[in-house]
Order: C-alpha cells, then sequence, then structure tokens
C-alpha cells in the first residue's frame, strides 16, 4: 500500500512540475490553440446549424463516429504535439519516460478545452444569429 502511495505522490509531483519547469509555456500554448479551434468548429456548427457538440456526441450514438472524426480533425495534430512534447519534456527534467502522464498531459491540454469550449460557442453562436434575425425582420 505505501508503494502505491509513494507512487501517486511521484506522479503528482511529477506532474506539477511541469508549471514551472523548462517547457512551461506549452502549457499556455497548446490549451489557447485547442480553444481558437474549438471557437471555430462552434461558430461552424453554428453556421450549419448542428446541435452543440458534447451534447451530441452523449445522447446521439448514431452521430458518435461523425463528430469524432470533426474532434481529430481539429485538435489531432496538437494532440500529437503535446504528447511529443511532454515527452521531450519527461527525457530533458526527469529523465525518464511514462505514458500515463504523458497521455494525461496530452488529454488536458489538447483535448478537454476543445470540448469544454465548442458546444458553448455553438450555443452563443446560434442566440446571436436569432437575435440578429428577429431584429433585421420588420414589426
Amino acid at each position: 500500500m505505501e508503494s502505491i502511495m509513494s507512487a501517486l505522490e511521484r506522479a503528482v509531483d511529477e506532474l506539477l512540475g511541469r508549471a514551472s519547469g523548462p517547457m512551461h509555456f506549452r502549457l499556455i500554448m497548446q490549451p489557447l490553440m485547442a480553444t481558437i479551434l474549438a471557437v471555430r468548429a462552434g461558430l461552424r456548427d453554428a453556421r450549419e446549424h448542428q446541435s452543440p457538440f458534447l451534447w451530441t456526441f452523449l445522447t446521439t450514438p448514431g452521430e458518435r463516429k461523425r463528430l469524432a472524426a470533426s474532434v481529430w480533425k481539429d485538435v489531432g495534430k496538437i494532440f500529437v504535439v503535446a504528447v511529443l512534447l511532454d515527452t521531450a519534456y519527461q527525457i530533458i527534467a526527469l529523465h525518464h519516460f511514462r505514458v500515463v502522464q504523458t497521455l494525461l498531459v496530452a488529454v488536458t491540454l489538447a483535448l478537454l478545452p476543445y470540448l469544454i469550449i465548442r458546444g458553448p460557442v455553438t450555443r452563443i453562436a446560434r442566440a446571436a444569429r436569432r437575435e440578429k434575425d428577429a431584429s433585421a425582420k420588420p414589426n
């Protein structure tokens, strides 16, 4: 039990060490790029009258394959870059490689911001479009 606790403690220390270690600027740039891509995708969804992404993914099994392909198309490169940069970080700073930490960091930096932002952007853009259309109609 103590070895599990020490392994968890080490993992948390190593994950938190990324915030101040070498290459920490990626912790800002990668989520920013994922957010920009999510905004673009959300605006595209609103323009094409698509349902908000995450809701549709969770509630419509027939759409999951198409939506997953859309996510991978948008953030696949950022995800791969996040994996490569975290691998480089681990080799430089930690002198070893931990796969689970790399995947956790890549998901957190590339996928999570995208998944959180895309749906609300779609909703906001749709509401703005409805408001614009309503104000353009003569009384």
